[in-house]
């Protein structure tokens, strides 16, 4: 399973869908990147493979980040997908 994570503007809680295949992931992923780059906010309307129900609505002006992640069964505790910050080295 294949998640890609929003990121919105002035928003501390990622938004999420699924896709059960990399193709499908890597598809989404692109056409979100592609209306981030667009002049014009787009309505992007997003359903999740895994929950059918769920579905998004999000203008694309809103979006800071996106990033796709495959889900592993040995998750590490305590970690979400996505990037992380880390400590700098002194």
């Amino acid at each position: 399973m294949f998640t890609i994570e929003l990121t919105l503007k002035n928003t501390a809680l990622p938004l999420s869908v699924q896709r059960k295949e990399s193709e499908d992931a890597e598809a989404l992923y692109q056409k979100i990147v592609e209306a981030m780059r667009s002049e014009h906010p787009q309505l992007l309307e997003l359903s999740c493979d895994r929950q059918p129900d769920r579905k998004l609505g999000i203008l694309s002006d809103q979006i800071s980040a996106v990033v796709i992640s495959e889900k592993s069964g040995a998750a590490t505790p305590g970690r979400t997908t996505g990037f992380s910050a880390m400590p700098k080295a002194e």
